[in-house]
């Protein structure tokens, strides 16, 4: 449970991001002063002007002279406000865009475990709230109660100075009442603001979810389902905010009550003093000026410190996210990884998600410089836990895994990925152009390049076909393409890498037979000469590896090539058989089984355009 300590370390992490514009700083600070001074001075020259004007021996002619003054300080009180303001703008908005680009790169940095745990949709309203807080809080914190504070001080100062001391009592108690009574009540109240944002972040969490499975809302009929579970939760969340509001005008009676008090006691000890001819016309004038001043700015004062508590919650999440530690990180001695051959090698490697669910136990393979290794299994097996090892998303718990005789938790995760190239079984898309979905395989690529990428993984006819070529749209998640369009874009992505290695997670499965057997074609050429790792549920797509491993239950229990593994009668056939029978596939003849030699020097066509992406 956040505590106020916390919530106030999350404010205080604010100060280096507007300190470094400490000029600006400074010099707003100044005007703010100025502005203050000239404020608490305005009573005195109307006091001044009251009394002469009340004087028949003085009369209009002794009065101008205030008057110009009293004009000239409400004007210096505005103008050196909005001086303030303008200076401060920029501080402000660097602040803030600061805070969101730091939060923004860490949660990049954080492991796959933390997103995979988090709601997207809870997860940028909780940004979003935490943006707007932090405009709040320095604007309000630096220009509100600071002045504030400021223009009670001297006016209780001017009033202990110049009349009877009950005055400045009576001010600085009425304030340490209202205070106090704000800090207990709004304390107490911020279990309720917590509830509402919570349960606030819950019901945009669930409306996101819905929404970006829209596809899968429509095929199972459920909108009305989806429809009942976003109104029960924002039910929740209307409670909350009533609970919130109701504990809020509590709040807002009790401070009226006590600037009631004290502004009574303040009225009558001055009516009392001009009756009894200790005061003058214009004092009383100057006490009413001055109560106008204090007492509606202490009001505001008062819904300024419950909004800045409101703020406190919603940043300390904000900046909760950058207290988040990454699972993940380079070692301090992580050097670049050097690729010369490309050999990946699994030693004795175990790992679980969870300690009580071991997923590896023990798992030991080589694929040996320009060869392809496929992994095959049941669904839960193991085997895109794989790819994540071999990505660095978590680290192995056992074991180890090698590049060139490089263990991976030596080197940097940037040069890592950087040398490793994926088609995923499912191509989640930028809603951005073609081009720039393409393009993101090496975002500093040429035009031609992209455009070469394109050609090479055969997808030049079908965007010469759509009215708006490499600019158009894919639509959220690229649900305007189809998922052969979709794989496509993914090959073209990893040819425009040209990493050394090649992983490709079950990138046919949702594919018909007729793409599937294009597409593993066009794998087929872009993986030669690649050290390949290929994760399949499918076996007729992995029958020309060079070693097909099974694993199951987290463990290797056969190897070999597709005939061996045929010929050892093991689980290997028994899956071959089951598939077959549930409907066997016409194979390629580019994936006959066949004996592999050792990897030409030389390249095909497609690889030659391969070369020249590269260059």
């Amino acid at each position: 449970m956040p505590t106020a300590a916390t919530q106030w370390r999350a404010a205080w992490s604010l100060a280096p991001y507007v300190w470094r514009h400490k000029g600006r700083v400074l010099a707003a600070l100044a005007l703010l002063v100025l502005a203050k001074l000239a404020n608490v001075s305005v009573p005195l020259a109307l006091k001044e002007i009251v009394d002469r004007l009340q004087s028949p021996a003085a009369g209009f002619a002794a009065a101008l002279g205030f008057i110009v003054l009293y004009g000239l300080l409400r004007f210096g009180n505005t103008a050196f406000t909005e001086l303030r303001d303008g200076l401060f703008a920029r501080v402000l908005q660097r602040a803030m865009r600061a805070v969101i680009y730091d939060v923004f790169c860490h949660l990049h940095r954080l492991s796959l475990r933390f997103h995979l745990e988090r709601r997207t949709g809870g997860l940028s309203a909780d940004i979003e709230r935490g943006a707007r807080s932090i405009r709040f809080l320095i604007n309000f914190t630096l220009f509100n109660i600071a002045p504030t504070l400021l223009e009670i001080l001297l006016v209780a100062g001017i009033l202990f100075a110049r009349y009877d001391p009950a005055f400045g009592v009576i001010t600085l108690a009425t304030l340490a009442v209202y205070v106090g009574f704000t800090v207990v009540v709004t304390n107490w109240r911020l279990a309720h603001r917590r509830a509402m944002n919570e349960r606030d972040a819950a019901a945009n969490a669930r409306a996101v979810d819905a929404l970006l499975n829209y596809e899968t809302v429509k095929y199972f009929n459920n909108e009305d389902y989806e429809a009942l579970r976003l109104k029960q939760a924002l039910a929740a969340a209307e409670d909350a905010a009533v609970k919130s509001e109701v504990s809020l005008a509590l709040l807002n009676v009790g401070q009226a009550a006590i600037i009631a008090v004290g502004v009574t006691a303040m009225m009558w000890l001055a009516a009392l003093g001009v009756a009894e001819k200790r005061m003058t016309l214009g004092d009383l004038v100057l006490v009413n000026a001055y109560l106008i001043q204090l007492f509606i700015p202490l009001n505001f004062l008062g819904t300024v410190y419950r909004e800045i508590r409101n703020a406190l919650t919603d940043m300390e999440k904000l900046f909760g996210l950058l207290a988040q530690v990454p699972e993940i990180v380079d070692a301090p001695d992580a050097r670049a990884l050097v690729v010369s051959r490309g050999e990946v090698r699994f030693e004795d490697v175990s790992f679980a998600y969870d300690p009580r669910r071991p997923i590896l136990r023990g798992v030991s393979f080589t694929i040996p410089p320009g060869r392809k290794v496929a992994v095959v299994g049941a669904s839960g097996a193991g085997k895109s836990t794989l790819v994540r090892l071999l990505f660095r998303f978590y680290d192995v718990t056992g074991g180890r895994i090698l590049i060139d005789g490089q263990d991976i938790r030596t080197v940097t995760q940037h040069s890592l990925r950087a040398a490793i190239g994926l088609v995923p079984q499912d191509t989640v898309l930028f809603n951005d152009t073609l081009y720039h979905n393409i393009a993101y395989g090496r975002p500093e690529a040429s035009r031609e390049e992209v455009v070469a990428a394109a050609r090479a993984a055969h997808l030049e006819q079908f965007i010469a076909r759509l009215p708006e070529g490499f600019d158009t749209r894919v639509g959220e998640r690229g649900l305007k393409l189809s998922g052969g369009e979709k794989q496509r874009v993914a090959i073209a992505r990893a040819i425009l890498k040209n990493p050394p290695i090649l992983v490709f997670d079950e990138a046919t499965s949702s594919l018909d037979s007729a793409t599937e057997r294009a597409i593993l074609e066009e794998l087929r050429q872009i993986a030669q000469d690649r050290t390949t790792l290929v994760i399949a549920h499918r076996l007729s797509t992995v029958v020309d590896a060079d070693e097909i491993l099974v694993l199951e239950d987290g463990r290797i229990v056969e190897r070999g090539t597709h005939a061996q593994l045929l010929a050892l009668g093991g689980r290997y056939a028994q899956l071959w058989r089951l598939q077959q029978r549930a409907g066997p596939e016409v194979m390629p003849p580019a994936y006959a089984p066949v004996e592999r030699a050792d990897p030409p020097a030389g390249r095909d066509d497609l690889h030659r355009s391969a070369d020249r992406v590269r260059t």
